[in-house]
Order: structure tokens, then C-alpha cells, then sequence
């Protein structure tokens, strides 16, 4: 019995290690898209205080780019968030803390 209660400890901690490396490579990659429109944004401001024609006419490029950036940034953070939800649901049910009940309510209140 002690075995089992020991066993199901290991799989919810190699659980949660492999969700936080997950996390971590999620949240990397945000943050290198976020450097990346702070850099496009300085360059935006930038033709566009300069009143060139040439650069006006490339912030239309730049802000298309920042705002795909953008839509990629909230696709990785949904990602994660629905990660971290089924992370936390399989270190419990790992754990043997989540019985089916609780499991049928948390996705109820998750999707409504």
C-alpha cells in the first residue's frame, strides 16, 4: 500500500516537472515575440516621426507584423493556460486527489 502511495508521488512530480518545462519553453518563446514587437514598435515610432515617405510606407509591413506577433503571443498564453489546467488535473488525478465527480465539475466550470 505505502509502495503505491509512493509510486503515484513520483508520477505526480515527473507531472509537474515535465509541465514546468513546458511552461518555461512557452513562456520563453512569448517573450522573445514581446522583445521583438518592442523592437518593431521602436521602429514604427520612429518612421514615423522621421515623416520619410519610405518608412511610413514600411510600417504598414511592420504593423501587420506586430499584430500577427500579437495573435501568436495570445495563442501560446491560451496554449498554456489549457496546459496548466490539465497539468493541475493530471498531478491530482497522479496524486489519486481528483475523483471522477470533481473532475466532471472542474471541466464544467473550465468550458461554461
Amino acid at each position: 500500500m505505502e509502495g503505491d502511495a509512493f509510486s503515484d508521488l513520483g508520477n505526480a512530480t515527473l507531472l509537474e516537472t515535465k509541465a514546468v518545462q513546458r511552461f518555461h519553453r512557452g513562456f520563453v518563446q512569448a517573450q522573445a515575440i514581446l522583445d521583438q514587437n518592442r523592437l518593431l514598435i521602436s521602429e514604427i515610432i520612429q518612421n514615423h516621426r522621421s515623416m520619410i515617405a519610405d518608412g511610413l510606407s514600411r510600417n504598414a509591413r511592420l504593423i501587420r507584423e506586430l499584430n500577427n506577433n500579437i495573435r501568436l503571443v495570445a495563442e501560446l498564453y491560451a496554449g498554456l493556460s489549457v496546459s496548466f489546467a490539465e497539468s493541475v488535473d493530471a498531478c491530482f488525478e497522479a496524486a489519486g486527489a481528483l475523483g471522477s465527480d470533481d473532475k466532471a465539475r472542474r471541466k464544467r466550470i473550465r468550458s461554461g
